[in-house]
């Protein structure tokens, strides 16, 4: 479809100056597709805009490679040309031509481009004769390529470096390091551009170089076989020299002295001088060495410091002596050597002997110097020997024996410690018992302690038995320590022994209301003792209590029947070893005046008992005789007065058998007639109850019926013991 027109020549409400549209950009490559390295390359683009004026626009042409701008042109016409002359493979890439007319751009199509090979290039050399490890300047160039380009030399077959360059062209010094004609070469790579390969090889340049001939000497006076004192002389220098030649002179990798040419350098020896000497000949890289030794025989030995004895102790005697062993009979005799000895670099005495009594004012740094000038020489030899450092020794205190953490529970392991407060170190503590083997332990570092294992004692005493012994001085005496010192410091520590729980009053019955006492009693054990009370009810404690006796009390006042049951204690103390006692069962008996009120019910009861039984004796005759004479009277000639004397025999010969099972006929008939007659006025017709006469027989029980009404009353007569008859009516 095209872009849109666009309105031009002012701003946004303002009239257009004309109209235009860009309707096509193309892009042409000639030639195209894939050239080889060195064609002339044609990038022509093209572009048509329809507009409504007779004036040609401005068009901006922008090549891109790669969408980075390579190339850009400003101009009127509707095509621009870029050229590649030559083309290079730098200039190898996707290629696409932009045109911006105004405020407007369009694009045309990418084209691919692909350049092949690469320019040979070129190496240069600043001088092809030189002498061996001399360098030379070479510079390997590609004037057409462009792009970061890496150069790689090469000497022979050898590569010998290679150079990153921002440009076409790059120079650097090549070392060349042994005599003979060296052929060099160069080639590149495009960084940029891995799959563009390398170039060809350059041309290659001939460098002849020549051996270096420097030959160093070297000459030693007077002589190889030197003593101590002489002064010897160390010559170094090269024959027919060239030009820029330094000479060292050196031993054991140092360098004494260094010149141009040639040197000289004298030395006053000593024995440490003998050894190899090297003399070096340096000319760029080329090292050149000759080698030489002397040996240099003592004037006399090394000094040698010796104290005796090796090891001292605050107040012992001590002794230095310096002395040699060796010294040159031809040019000294062996008084000619003198000492001196040195306590931290200021002098003790002149001689070569020292005696005194350690003290700490004499520790320090002790040396020995000798000395000694032989014939024919100017100046003295010192010789220093090895220092030896004297610190006294102290000897050890008296140790002392000490419970860890300052607390024992018999029956329980514990640790012993032995220390002695001052004494050097290393020192053996030993523990004492007669009734184990002794133990050792070597302290040899301030922080290491002399710890014993004790597996445990079981009386207070047991601990007099222990004692320890430190010595760090085989020629003195040790010194020991008692367990008098554990006794005083130690806190020994004995556990409580099983508790006895005792009750007052002592039975463990005790009524309501009185008092009970609970006594928990140890015999043995380190106060202060914690007692605590239990009953078997409770899951939680009673009360507890810290105190310094043997036994303690807990008291109830006024116990009830809840106090009753199981009480026991325990016991503990600061071995926190708890015991506890065995059980003991606690009865709640009632109240005295409990007991009072149940006793008086019983008596009154028993009295009224009595009575009753009194009573009915009295009674019996009387009832056995009106039981006899019942009757049973018609209803019509009752009168209330029999009816009340019926009624009042009924009840007493009811009361005579209170423990026979079922209801008197007498006394269900007579509520019956006094119902009768509280409801007489009610009531038209209320039938009568008829009645049996029984007449009493002297024989063994037996049953017999009696009618009541339309009910059958069942007589049992019963002969007692006493003679008398009972009869017994049952009522069914």
């Amino acid at each position: 479809l095209g872009t849109p027109p666009a309105y031009c020549g002012g701003p946004p409400g303002t009239p257009p100056a004309y109209l235009f549209t860009i309707d096509s950009v193309t892009l042409k490559l000639d030639p195209s597709g894939e050239v080889t390295s060195g064609t002339l390359m044609n990038l022509n683009c093209e572009v048509s805009v329809s507009h409504d004026q007779s004036n040609p626009m401005t068009h901006s042409f922008n090549f891109l490679r790669d969408d980075v701008l390579v190339y850009s042109k400003n101009t009127t016409e509707s095509a621009a040309l870029h050229q590649l002359n030559p083309a290079r493979a730098a200039n190898s890439g996707t290629y696409k031509c932009q045109v911006i007319v105004q405020d407007k751009s369009k694009g045309s199509r990418t084209h691919r481009l692909t350049v092949t090979g690469l320019q040979t290039p070129v190496l240069q050399v600043t001088s092809q004769i030189l002498f061996e490890g001399d360098e030379v300047t070479a510079t390997c160039s590609a004037p057409d390529e462009s792009g970061s380009l890496l150069f790689h030399f090469y000497q022979d077959q050898e590569k010998i470096k290679q150079v990153r360059a921002s440009g076409n062209s790059v120079g650097t010094r090549l070392e060349l390091k042994h005599a003979g004609d060296k052929h060099l070469r160069c080639y590149f790579e495009i960084t940029m551009l891995p799959d563009a390969g390398r170039s060809n090889n350059s041309n290659t340049v001939m460098v002849m170089v020549k051996e270096l001939f420097i030959t160093p000497v070297m000459n030693i006076l007077p002589g190889k076989d030197v003593i101590e004192g002489d002064i010897v002389e160390f010559v170094c220098r090269v024959v027919n020299p060239p030009s820029n030649v330094t000479v060292f002179l050196n031993k054991d990798k140092r360098v004494l002295k260094t010149a141009s040419i040639s040197l000289s350098h004298s030395l006053r020896v000593l024995a440490e001088d003998s050894g190899e000497y090297v003399c070096k000949v340096e000319r760029g890289n080329v090292q050149k060495e000759a080698y030489e030794s002397i040996k240099v025989k003592e004037l006399f030995s090394k000094p040698v410091l010796v104290m005796k004895p090796r090891e001292v102790f605050e107040t012992e005697r001590f002794t230095l002596n310096c002395d040699t062993d060796r010294y040159s009979h031809e040019r000294i005799n062996i008084g000619d050597v003198k000492f001196s000895l040195y306590r931290n670099q200021v002098l003790l005495t002149s001689g070569g002997n020292y005696t005194a009594t350690a003290h700490p004012s004499l520790n320090g740094n002790y040396s020995c110097q000798a000395q000694a000038q032989g014939r024919g020489q100017t100046k003295k030899i010192f010789k220093n020997s090895t220092q030896i450092v004297l610190k006294a020794k102290l000897p050890v205190s008296v140790p002392l024996l000490s419970v860890v953490g300052d607390r024992l529970i018999l029956g329980k392991p514990f640790q012993l410690q032995c220390q002695s407060d001052n004494g050097s170190l290393p020192i053996t503590y030993t523990l004492l018992s007669p009734h184990r083997q002794a133990e050792f332990r070597v302290v040899r570092r301030p922080w290491d302690l002399a710890l014993f294992n004790i597996t445990s004692i079981h009386r207070s005493s047991d601990i007099h038995s222990f004692s320890c012994k430190a010595e760090n001085n085989p020629s003195q005496p040790y010194m020991k320590s008692s367990g008098d010192h554990l006794r005083r410091t130690a806190t020994i520590i004995e556990p409580v022994s099983r508790p006895v729980l005792t009750l007052t009053p002592k039975m463990g019955d005790v009524a309501e209301g009185e008092d009970l006492t609970l006594t928990c009693t140890v015999q043995r054990g380190t106060p202060p003792i914690t007692y605590t009370w239990y009953h078997t009810k409770s899951a939680l404690p009673l009360l507890s209590k810290i105190t310094n006796d043997m036994r303690l009390s807990h008291s109830f006042q006024g116990v009830s029947r809840e106090h009753g049951g199981g009480y026991y204690c325990v016991t503990n103390n600061p071995s926190n070893d708890s015991q506890r006692s065995a059980m003991v069962t606690v009865g709640v008996k009632l109240a005295g005046w409990k007991k009072g009120l149940i006793a008086a019910f019983c008596i009154l009861l028993t009295v009224s008992l009595i009575i009753i039984i009194l009573v009915k004796k009295c009674l019996l005759p009387f009832r056995r005789e009106r039981t006899v004479e019942l009757s049973v009277k018609p209803a019509s000639t009752k009168t209330d007065e029999t009816l009340r004397l019926t009624h009042g025999e009924v009840n007493e010969a009811a009361n005579v058998t209170p423990g026979v099972m079922g209801r008197s006929v007498w006394s269900d008939h007579v509520s019956g007639s006094e119902s009768d007659d509280q409801t007489s006025e009610e009531t038209t017709e209320v039938p009568e109850p008829q009645y049996t006469e029984v007449h009493p027989q002297e024989v063994g029980p037996t049953r017999a019926p009696v009618k009541k009404g339309t009910d059958t009353v069942y007589s049992e007569v019963r002969n007692s013991n006493q003679g008398k008859t009972n009869i017994l009516f049952n009522v069914h």
